[in-house]
């Protein structure tokens, strides 16, 4: 057990010496946050009871997707998983140190977010801070899951770029964070249903839990499970 967290904070600390990671767990989520948290309050002070959930929604997405496939690429795509084998060590464990390490990192981002926004923007403090925080972990869990099965799949640091670019961007326009998703064409609305953002967002401002919202993020949960765990069954014998 000793050795599975020494693993864990190995991991964390690499993932703080890796520019890739680094940016997108913490420099464009904040800088989009100290840059568009104004222009949204300002334009629209209504934007200010939601502030902190949309922005958490964004950099969450931007790190989960972005970001957390990048060490799963850099290891399953070159020689340093037979480290692991030689080690032996199941693949599995890099996958399972590399979610946990995202999910702190990626909480320690929504806390600066939630800390800041009221001071910063007079964004509104969630009422139910239980449900607030309670739904957040759900959502960083769902969307890490999306981006294990990236870096699973994707041996290549260019196309998984190209591949998480094509995900993080129709989530964040269609997840109702920029603009209410009722602005939209009914095609694109559901589009957006695909995408853990939409659900997310949804789950954070409402004022309880709603099992229709928990039931697609549980879904998509189940389903990048599944992907992941073939996978690794896979690379273990190739």
């Amino acid at each position: 057990m000793s050795a599975f967290f020494y693993g864990v904070v190995l991991q964390w600390k690499l993932d703080l010496r890796n520019k890739g990671v680094l940016l997108t767990y913490y420099v464009v989520p904040l800088a989009f946050f100290a840059f568009m948290g104004g222009i949204f309050s300002s334009i629209n002070p209504a934007s200010k009871d939601t502030l902190i959930q949309s922005m958490t929604v964004f950099g969450l997405t931007m790190g989960t997707i972005l970001g957390a496939p990048i060490p799963l690429t850099e290891l399953y795509g070159s020689e340093i998983k037979k480290a692991y084998k030689v080690g032996g060590l199941p693949l599995w464990v890099a996958t399972i140190n590399n979610f946990i390490s995202a999910f702190v990192h990626l909480f320690i981002v929504s806390l600066v977010i939630f800390f800041i926004a009221p001071l910063a923007f007079n964004a509104k403090i969630p009422t139910n801070l239980a449900h607030h925080f309670l739904s957040l972990a759900i959502f960083i869990i769902v969307s890490l899951s999306v981006g294990t099965v990236l870096g699973l799949f994707i041996k290549d640091i260019s196309k998984l770029t190209m591949a998480s670019q094509f995900i993080f961007l129709p989530s964040i326009m269609l997840a109702g964070i920029m603009f209410p998703v009722d602005m939209l064409p009914k095609v694109l609305e559901n589009v957006g249903k695909i995408f853990p953002a939409t659900w997310g967002y949804k789950l954070m401002t409402s004022e309880s839990f709603d099992i229709k919202l928990i039931i697609p993020l549980a879904i998509i949960l189940f389903i990048a499970m599944i992907i992941s765990v073939y996978k690794l069954s896979k690379i273990s014998f190739e």
